[in-house]
């Protein structure tokens, strides 16, 4: 969410922002934020006007009646009076218009980096590196889940029963590999300085709303019936959430977190043949990574997130890119962000693996997450998240990178002391 005093500022910024984000049907938004807030101010002008003049007639009644005037005294209690009735309706008429200035507020994106391509979707992503040679075996490597059920390692078939589409038992030496992979990134994590949390899995909507727009929650999170509380998309949210409502000492910052936790999401909409499968699905685990950081920290961190993530792919042999998001696939509260995409022998191209993003303060500032620097002055902290891995979908570009021609596949050095000490997995099938 923007500082409101930036909006009635600079509402062409604004605006222009929103044009670049390809979201003009949001540009009436500006003017009736700034409308709203004229309101709010005179509201609140004339209320405290009001608790002025009140204070100070209230000492004549004192006088007044210690003068014996009694009747003059009554008419003062009636004014007093008056301006009370009338006071309280500027109250919840000011309640009432911060609610909507809110509510639009929320809806307005936040401020792009200059750096960021200008672009309508995901096609006007830009690539940025790439990170060890693709390669495409001269043998045919098959889809991902016939992979896997040569090792007797998926069944979604059964899930489907018991859960319905979008959910998948693993088993055997594929689920072994995918708890190798969790464990070797909390581990990988842990070693580049980040404390390791596992968080609550469920969040109450205050905290939703404070991580993310309108139009993400109702496309990706579950809500629990009956309660004030949704299944989280990602442990960044969790993470966030725990600092909100909280004055942070300058001098303790960044706070650094890895978290791992299930995700769970909607994942509205159809989807293509290479999105079947483990690839998009409503249940899955991740390793993530999250910074609360001073604002001249942000790209800083940035930067190293990525970073982050590009090496923990590489540890494995498996070569990745990142891509530049353009400014109409960038969510509502980001400022930049970047993909992290993994190369698929199969497809013979990249496909994404992980996120990293900086909103600036926008959580910051709707969740009221502040930093107090050494002379008690008060800001907003900037907040960061990267996904480190996200199997099972890492589990594909994994199998198909790993992949022998006999069907067997390699398990890398970093990996092996999390499988038991195998150098290679032998399918079953």
């Amino acid at each position: 969410m923007l500082d409101i005093k930036f909006v009635r500022e600079n509402p062409d910024v604004v605006k222009e922002n929103i044009k670049k984000k390809f979201q003009d049907h949001k540009l009436h938004l500006v003017d009736e934020v700034i409308e709203l807030d004229g309101k709010v101010r005179a509201a609140k002008q004339e209320g405290d006007e009001l608790r002025n003049a009140k204070n100070k007639i209230s000492k004549q009644i004192g006088a007044l009646m210690a003068q014996g005037k009694k009747e003059e005294a009554e008419e003062v209690k009636a004014e007093v009076a008056k301006n009370s009735k009338r006071l309280a309706e500027l109250e919840e008429q000011e309640r009432e218009l911060n609610e909507q200035l809110t509510e639009k507020m929320m809806m307005i994106p936040n401020i792009i980096d200059p750096s960021v391509p200008i672009g309508e979707d995901d096609s006007k992503n830009v690539e940025i590196e790439k990170f060890g040679e693709p390669v495409v075996p001269d043998f045919d490597i098959p889809y991902h889940t016939e992979i896997m059920e040569r090792f007797n390692g998926i069944d979604m078939d059964a899930a489907g029963k018991v859960a319905g589409n979008g959910f998948y038992y693993l088993m055997g030496d594929i689920a072994r590999l995918h708890s190798a992979v969790t464990a070797y990134a909390r581990d990988f994590m842990i070693d580049r300085g980040f404390t390791y949390c596992i968080p609550p899995y469920m969040i109450r909507s205050n905290v939703v709303s404070g991580v993310m727009s309108f139009e993400e929650m109702d496309s990706m999170m579950y809500k629990i019936e009956g309660e004030d509380l949704f299944l989280i998309g990602t442990s960044e949210h969790s993470m966030i959430g725990k600092f909100i409502d909280t004055i942070n000492d300058e001098e303790k910052l960044p706070y650094t977190y890895t978290s791992f936790s299930p995700c769970f999401r909607k994942e509205k909409g159809a989807h293509g043949i290479e999105e079947r499968g483990v690839y998009r699905i409503h249940q899955f685990e991740k390793q993530e990574m999250i910074v609360i950081c001073k604002p001249e920290d942000s790209f800083k961190w940035y930067d190293k997130l990525w970073q982050n993530t590009v090496d923990f792919f590489r540890s494995l042999d498996i070569p990745v890119r990142t891509l530049e998001c353009c400014s109409g696939d960038l969510a509502d509260l980001k400022v930049k962000s970047c993909d992290v995409e993994a190369w698929s022998p199969r497809q013979k191209k990249y496909f994404e693996v992980g996120s990293c993003s900086n909103l600036g303060d926008a959580q910051a500032r709707r969740l009221k997450i502040r930093v107090k620097d050494k002379d008690g002055n008060k800001y907003f902290a900037h907040t960061l998240n990267n996904t480190c891995v996200a199997p099972p979908r890492m589990l594909i570009a994994f199998l198909e990178n790993n992949l022998n021609a006999d069907g067997s596949v390699n398990i890398p050095e970093a990996l092996r002391m999390y499988m038991g000490g195998k150098e290679l997995l032998t399918p079953a099938n």
